[in-house]
């Protein structure tokens, strides 16, 4: 595992989102920057909180130090973080609620669809006679005409 301590640098509540901001510092000596979620886990330990709750907006490695500084948000109910973060920053830290709601969607979805197709079948069906009409009608004028022509022939014979 990394060997790195996490400091916070800064807290502050944010009541208005149900949530606590947090910028933090990191430092992973002879290791590698610490993958999104370690520092998730551990920031959760931190704020005796569920891991769904964290989420690690960003992790920025200093140049020529082995030491990183972040921002987090900490909320408090998963549902709180689903209404306001964007969906990006959900997936990249795997949180739970916009999956819930995309299953829901996707169950959703086929029955429409299903619901959608005989409609469309039914117009694609409807197309292709209008179109034969439309046919016979531009042909009936042209026919009206012609038998015109043949009444106006015979008349003058």
């Amino acid at each position: 595992m990394v060997a790195m301590e996490i400091e916070v640098v800064e807290k502050m509540d944010n009541k208005l989102l149900n949530r606590t901001e947090v910028r933090f510092r990191v430092v992973h000596t002879g290791k590698k920057t610490p993958e999104r979620e370690l520092v998730k886990n551990d920031l959760a330990e931190m704020f005796k909180v569920k891991k769904e709750q964290v989420i690690v907006d960003h992790i920025k490695t200093k140049f020529g130090v082995q030491e990183s500084i972040g921002y987090a948000k900490v909320y408090k109910t998963v549902d709180d973080a689903g209404k306001v973060e964007p969906e990006y920053l959900l997936k990249r830290n795997k949180a739970a609620p916009k999956k819930a709601e995309k299953e829901e969607e996707v169950e959703s979805k086929p029955e429409e669809k299903e619901a959608a197709q005989p409609e469309t079948e039914g117009a694609q069906e409807v197309k292709p006679e209008e179109k034969a009409e439309e046919k016979k009608e531009e042909q009936k004028p042209e026919d009206k005409t012609e038998s015109e022509k043949e009444e106006l022939k015979d008349v003058k014979e």
